[in-house]
């Protein structure tokens, strides 16, 4: 377009003096044509001397974009309303010949935006830049008009422009925007994530028992999911919808706990009568049983090779699969059944809630507590550690709490709590993204998706007519299984995929037609 012009256009006859032509030319340059507005009559004269360069000494030049001078660039700042109508009315007035050619594409909300771009929020324009620079010139023969009045260099050193800034303009950016870049993002229409409303699979479970204290349901990391019906525990393949029979306990036997190693295929499953077995999923066979608990086993939680176990006998055992000895170390501190145990990620913690309605921090060496958490009014089997922030800790109560409250381990803080109105049966963090799905029982048996840490309501889930007891979550992130009493199993895509995942999902389960079948 016409009334683009670059350096070269600007003028053809003159040239910047280059680094090469003079001594100290990175320090001070003569003035030159090309930039200088001074008239021959208001310069310096000629017989006036030249003042001294001043000799700076440097090991290396380091460019800012922030002190640049913006004629070179063409940028100018995007006009003002006042401007905008003046310009607007004067166009009106001089026809459409004149309007055409006096509205600079400099002035354009564009280039402002690559101004602020390219030079942050906060770079000065280039009639204010170019008029400074002028001034400076005619009062200063011995100093360049190009660049800042102080050095006569194009650029100097300056901290670089916050990366929030370049990150806001290309990523789509959020709150940011508006602060960085004022009156040039609208705010945008998109509402929150849709998550569906109802399960693409229901499995029918016969026998699952609807007892709050236990914890019947786990989804491996071979993407195989374990289900306790009964006396008997069976094994469903995710991608093949396939099931197997795993174990048989007897009739003078239940299973009230299962839980997958964190290489998914040793299944850990408490009984009734205290026994804690270990099985090879791939082989279906039994390697060890463990009878050191006195009363059922509720709860069970992997650290690698250690397996920790909660009991109704109000104990927790630490089992060492490596070892000969059925426990290596006893963990005591409840006064009533331990409903609830989970190992953070880093395999440092462990938190454990009970039927006394306490939740206990312990670490992997301790026979006592570390934190002791009291503010829970009942039952707290709903625990859940945060993948995205070390020692943040969610846990959830019974019927007379129903609040979910949480927790910083690191500096022992109590950080929160959001009263659901329902009792809190079990919590899952997504590794995806920053929510969490939390199942509910008495008295509206929902499941629920929070985002995190505003505990604004994604989706409110319903479908189950009993309490969801049983909460698992698939291994690439995506999918969730709800159990309950009604002896159904229902499956529900609630969180979105990692964005650096491929198409091909580790997670065959993610259809979205509708299928209701039988788990054995």
């Amino acid at each position: 377009m016409d009334h683009h012009r670059t350096p070269m256009e600007n003028s053809a006859s003159s040239k910047p003096p280059t680094p090469a032509s003079t001594p100290n030319s990175r320090l001070a340059s003569a003035p030159s044509p090309r930039h200088s507005a001074t008239p021959p009559h208001a310069s310096a004269p000629a017989s006036a001397p030249a003042p001294a360069s001043r000799t700076v000494y440097s090991d290396r030049f380091i460019p800012s974009r922030a002190g640049s001078n913006l004629a070179l660039f063409d940028l100018g700042p995007s006009p003002s309303p006042a401007a905008a109508a003046a310009s607007s009315s004067s166009s009106h007035e001089a026809g459409p010949a004149a309007s055409s050619g006096s509205a600079p594409a400099a002035a354009s909300p564009y280039c402002a935006l690559l101004r602020a771009a390219l030079f942050g929020p906060d770079t000065p324009d280039r009639v204010a830049s170019s008029a400074a620079a002028c001034s400076s010139s005619s009062s200063s023969p011995g100093l360049s008009p190009v660049g800042t009045p102080a050095t006569g260099n194009i650029f100097r050193f300056k901290t670089e422009v916050r990366r929030n800034a370049k990150r806001a303009l290309f990523s789509g950016g959020e709150e940011e925007e508006d602060a960085l870049f004022p009156g040039i993002f609208t705010t945008r229409g998109a509402g929150p994530r849709k998550v569906p409303r109802s399960p693409y699979k229901v499995l029918d479970a016969p026998a699952l028992q609807d007892d709050f204290y236990l914890n019947l349901v786990d989804w491996s990391s071979h993407n195989v999911l374990a289900v306790g019906l009964g006396n008997c525990v069976y094994l469903w393949n995710a991608c093949s919808s396939k099931v197997t029979k795993l174990c048989d306990l007897g009739v003078d036997d239940n299973v009230c706990s299962v839980g997958w190693a964190q290489r998914g295929t040793h299944l850990a499953v408490g009984t009734n009568q205290g026994k804690v077995q270990i099985w090879d999923a791939t082989r279906c066979k039994r390697i060890r049983t463990m009878e050191s608990h006195r009363m059922r086993v509720g709860a069970l939680a992997w650290s690698s090779s250690l397996l920790s176990s909660g009991s109704r006998d109000k104990s927790i055992l630490h089992h060492d699969i490596r070892a000969q000895e059925d426990h290596v170390s006893k963990l005591t501190g409840h006064k009533s059944e331990v409903c609830g145990l989970k190992w953070s990620y880093d395999n440092r913690q462990l938190a454990s809630g009970g039927n006394d309605n306490r939740l206990f921090v312990w670490n992997p060496h301790s026979v006592q507590p570390v934190l002791k958490y009291t503010e829970h009014t009942a039952a707290v089997k709903a625990i859940a550690w945060s993948p995205h922030l070390h020692g943040l800790l969610a846990s959830g109560g019974g019927t007379a709490d129903r609040c979910i409250r949480f927790w910083n381990t690191t500096t022992n803080a109590h950080l929160s709590c959001v009263d659901t109105g329902s009792q809190v049966c079990n919590l899952a963090w997504s590794k995806n993204v920053n929510e969490l799905v939390s199942t509910h029982g008495y008295s509206q048996n929902q499941i629920i998706v929070w985002r995190y840490p505003t505990m604004s309501k994604l989706a409110t889930l319903t479908g189950h007519t009993y309490r969801v007891l049983y909460l698992a979550i698939s291994p690439d992130g995506q999918t969730i299984v709800t159990g309950a009493g009604d002896e159904t199993l229902r499956f529900w895509n609630v969180f979105p995929s990692p964005k650096s995942q491929s198409s091909d999902s580790l997670s065959c389960v993610g259809g979205t037609s509708f299928v209701r079948s039988y788990i054995r």
